[in-house]
């Protein structure tokens, strides 16, 4: 029972909530793009993990039974046993988080969830494909001490649930309760990117960790959110991509093979000296401007059309991962994952020639990725699904023509 897929719905419903909240009081919460892009890196990311979790699971397991024999002890699944491991993991999550904003090579994993420039419950959906991947080994420690595969993965997915609703700038502070848990204040701090507020607050419920080893700040001034280097798309497909392909442009202008192990372990902004030295995050000034490309109603309508054939295409690949075959599996993902960058791509530069092709090619493809995702034939309803994706060309290529002629 995977505890994060069924909260999905949850998940919606707030943000929901927290939009009409945000357009009745006018706050300026949220921007459809950066949402669409929040969602997108989440649907990765569950994605993606169909397949990831059989290395991250399975290592886990494996540390498990590999280390059986060294233990004299069992647990129990008694109170105090669940406790203490949800304790632990979060302990494990504390500095899992930390070294991935300390270690060059960890933070690609995990600076696509800060990229937003907003800050709001549909951030927290903004996850990475290769973070679970590159960190699995902190919480190692974990099956050798002797949590059963199952305790642990439901430890963690009660720590993520937890950190939804803290990404939120509706809730103040919280008296008493700061002292303990991480709240949306602490949170907001995390997500900051002014010089005082980086690499701070790394808890995921728990704030006594950083508390313990100084990593705690308070909220003084209201966070300028996002990253140092900013994506500047709305794209997920290339938010995803984006931190790799910085890392890897930084190696190449770096001499010398040691320099380059010691900037992929080093924090980010660290660079040696032949190549300028270290470089300090950059003063807010005010005048920060987000990337904001607005399409006109029409487009953004035709977008939000396509958006609701890869949401489902998604939610169906979710649903039917147990029963297709590998294969199949694949090819709904790639399709989604396409589709998200062909929506995206649009969204941030609207329809050249390139963009419109691709964006038609992935309407074609919605007829066979559908019908394995809703486990359709042509003579059961499969033939139907051509409805859509003739609507989703017709509809995109006359708002991008009539957006292009304005």
């Amino acid at each position: 029972m995977n505890l994060i897929v069924l909260s999905i719905p949850v998940f919606f419903g707030l943000i929901a909530l927290e939009v009409v909240w945000d357009r009745w009081r006018g706050l300026g919460l949220y921007r459809l793009g950066d949402t669409l892009a929040n969602i997108g890196c989440g649907i990765m990311d569950q994605s993606s993990g169909l397949f990831s979790k059989i290395l991250t699971v399975g290592a886990y397991t494996a540390v498990f039974h590999a280390t059986a024999s060294a233990r004299s002890w069992e647990f129990s699944t008694g109170l105090a046993v669940w406790i203490t491991a949800f304790i632990l993991t979060d302990l494990a999550y504390y500095w899992a988080h930390r070294l991935s904003h300390e270690v060059n090579l960890l933070w690609i994993g995990h600076s696509v969830h800060h990229q937003s420039e907003d800050y709001n419950l549909g951030v927290a959906l903004r996850q990475s494909v290769l973070q679970k991947v590159l960190l699995m080994w902190v919480y190692w420690p974990l099956a050798m001490v002797g949590f059963p595969p199952e305790m642990f993965l439901t430890s963690m997915a009660i720590n993520l649930l937890y950190q939804f609703w803290i990404h939120t700038e509706l809730i103040d502070r919280m008296g008493p309760l700061e002292w303990v848990l991480n709240t949306p204040s602490h949170h907001r701090v995390h997500h900051g990117r002014n010089p005082e507020y980086i690499d701070r607050n790394h808890a995921g419920v728990l704030i006594i960790w950083d508390r313990m080893f100084g990593t705690f700040q308070e909220e003084m001034v209201k966070p300028t959110y996002g990253v140092t280097r900013p994506t500047d798309s709305f794209n997920p497909v290339y938010a995803q991509w984006k931190p790799v392909a910085d890392l890897w442009r930084d190696l190449q202008a770096i001499p010398g093979w040691m320099d380059r192990l010691r900037f992929l372990l080093a924090p980010p902004g660290w660079y040696p000296d032949s190549v300028g030295g270290p470089q300090s995050a950059p003063d807010i000034t005010g005048k920060e401007v987000k990337f904001n490309p607005r399409p006109s109603t029409g487009v953004a309508l035709a977008l939000l059309f396509r958006w609701v054939l890869l949401l489902a295409v998604a939610l169906g690949a979710l649903q039917a991962a147990q029963v297709v075959s590998g294969p199949s599996l694949a090819l709904m993902l790639g399709w989604v994952f396409c589709a998200l960058a062909a929506t995206g791509e649009l969204w941030n530069r609207g329809g050249s020639l390139w963009r419109m092709a691709f964006a038609f090619l992935v309407d074609v493809g919605f007829v066979a990725v559908g019908s394995v995702a809703f486990g359709l034939t042509w003579e059961n309803g499969a033939a139907w699904l051509t409805l859509p994706a003739a609507v989703s060309v017709v509809w995109t290529y006359r708002s991008l023509s009539a957006s292009s002629r304005r």
